[in-house]
This record gives structure tokens, C-alpha cells and sequence, in this order.
């Protein structure tokens, strides 16, 4: 999938074709910003007609309607699929897109129900095409916080992976001794169901379908709870410590004061925060060359 982005997109010619493509494809103009909020709105009602077909009253009631509504709504992307590769100069580029996937993906499962029965409820993928609001209400900016989220994330991966692997072995272990002292009566009836009672209890989910009758049974389970308590931030501060480092990366330079040596200044700061030192060492501190104008020796930052 080739991460095209809206601007490497030409429209194929003059005319017609380039005042399609302006309306389609921009956002800034009232006409583009229509079309978008429009579309979005289209894409809403298609889902929301795929999620009330699901309501079986509904169904038997208005199951006509609903077939009516959604083969209009598939005419309606795929002509609008159609007029979208017609303005373009390289149509191909875009099916190999994000955008050009999910618009062949939200048509796809309707003309499929042809031929292979039940795949029409597929459509609610329809949704993914409403990340175009982004484009529309200037939101793209947010994706580089996204970006940031995700690369913390990534990092503090293998720190994630260790303490799931610790919970693991721990449930595991609280769900075998549970098995064993549990009578088969009670519901464990075997080890992979007292994991599943070990999971729900040490999250504190606390289904009731699967519960000890024994005393110690029960002890076990207020343990089991207590833990959750005491580890269920860990995973929570590992990752906020990483975006919290993300951050100062990011906002923050690692070169230090020439004159003191502090290193915790903003990358556009210029002087230093401590002793007021001209921070870039490859060109001239500008104070230095209007003291020198005015005759003034006295080195910046000293009283």
C-alpha cells in the first residue's frame, strides 16, 4: 500500500477534469469543503442503514427498504469511485493508496452478496473512509502526535511484552492451583477455563459465570484481585514515561552550553537559559556585533 498523499495527486487535464479534480480532491474552497462533508454524511447513513438491518424486528419489517438503500449507496460510491479515477492524471496511483483501498474495499462487499451470500455486512468498513474529516477540518496536524503516541509505544514494546509475559506465567499459575482445589461442579472443569476465570479476576472484570466455592479457593481469588490492583499501572507508566521522553526529544536539544555546559535548552533557543551564552558556535552572536557597533566591550550576559 503506497502512502500517497493528496498533493502527489495531478489531475489528468485540463478543463473539466481539473475542476472535478479541485472539487474532489481540495478542501479549500466551499464547494471542496461540501463535497466532503457531504460524502462523510453519505458514508454515515450507509453505515448506520448496515447496523439497522442488523435489529431483526427491523429486518422483517423494512427488509426491503433496506436493500433498496444500500444498493443506492453502492451505486452512489462507485460512480463516485469512478468520477475520482477519471479526473486523475495517474489512476492506478491512487487504488494503491490508503484513500483508493478503502474506497474499493466499502463497495466491494455489496457486489460480492451477488455471488457470496451474508458478505454485504462487510460494508460497515464504510467507516474508515470518514478519516477524510481530518483533511477537511485541518486536523492532518494531529497525525504527527499520532505518530509520536505509536513511536513511544514501539518503544517501550519489548518493556510491555516482558510484564504481559510475567502476568501470563502468573495467571497460569493461580489458574492451575485454582483447578486443582476447585471441584469440577464449580465450573473449572479445566485448566484453559481457569485461565479465563484468572484473567477476568486479576483485571477485575469480575464476570461471576466462574467463581471458587472453597475457602481457600476464595482466597486465592481476593490475591489474585489484589494483584491486579498493584500491577495494572504498570504497562500505563512504562508507556507514559516513554511518551513523556518522546516528548523532551522532540521539544528539547541535546547540544550543550559552550559557556556552562547546560544541556536542557529548547532546539529554537539561541542563548543559553542559565548564563545567557550564545548557543551556535558556527556563526556570531549577533549582541556581540551591536555592542562592538556601539563600542561596548562588555560581554553579553555579564553585569
Amino acid at each position: 500500500m503506497t502512502p500517497v498523499n493528496h498533493h502527489d495527486l495531478k489531475p489528468a487535464a485540463e478543463g473539466l477534469r481539473t475542476r472535478v479534480f479541485q472539487i474532489i480532491f481540495e478542501s479549500d474552497t466551499p464547494l471542496a469543503k461540501g463535497f466532503d462533508i457531504a460524502l462523510i454524511g453519505v458514508i454515515l447513513s450507509s453505515v448506520l442503514v448496515v447496523m439497522l438491518e442488523s435489529i431483526t424486528p427491523l429486518r422483517e419489517a423494512y427488509g426491503d427498504w433496506f436493500i433498496r438503500l444500500e444498493w443506492g449507496f453502492t451505486l452512489l460510491f462507485t460512480v463516485e469511485l469512478a468520477v475520482r479515477l477519471y479526473c486523475l492524471e495517474r489512476p492506478w496511483q491512487y487504488l494503491k493508496s490508503f484513500y483508493g483501498i478503502i474506497d474499493l474495499i466499502a463497495i466491494l462487499p455489496t457486489w460480492l452478496a451477488l455471488i457470496i451470500p451474508g458478505v454485504h455486512s462487510l460494508v460497515v468498513v464504510r467507516l474508515l473512509r470518514t478519516l477524510r474529516i481530518f483533511r477537511v477540518l485541518r486536523l492532518m496536524e494531529f497525525v504527527g502526535e499520532g505518530r509520536l503516541l505509536l513511536g513511544a509505544l514501539m518503544r517501550s514494546s519489548h518493556q510491555i511484552f516482558l510484564f504481559l509475559f510475567t502476568v501470563f506465567m502468573l495467571v497460569t499459575i493461580f489458574a492451575s492451583l485454582v483447578y486443582l482445589i476447585e471441584p469440577a461442579e464449580a465450573g473449572f472443569t479445566s485448566i484453559p477455563t481457569a485461565i479465563y476465570w484468572a484473567v477476568v479476576t486479576l483485571t477485575t472484570v469480575g464476570y461471576g459465570d466462574i467463581t471458587p466455592v472453597t475457602p481457600l479457593g476464595q482466597a486465592i481469588s481476593v490475591m489474585v484481585m489484589l494483584i491486579g490492583y498493584s500491577i495494572i499501572a504498570v504497562p500505563t507508566g512504562v508507556f507514559s514515561a516513554e511518551v513523556i521522553r518522546s516528548i523532551r526529544a522532540d521539544r528539547y536539544s541535546d547540544e550543550a552550553c559552550p559557556g556552562c555546559g547546560y544541556d536542557r535548552h529548547e532546539k529554537n533557543a539561541r542563548y543559553c537559559l542559565r548564563c545567557g551564552t550564545w548557543l551556535d558556535e558556527e556563526t556570531p552572536d549577533p549582541r556581540l556585533e551591536e555592542q562592538r557597533e556601539d563600542g561596548d566591550d562588555t560581554p553579553p550576559g555579564a553585569s
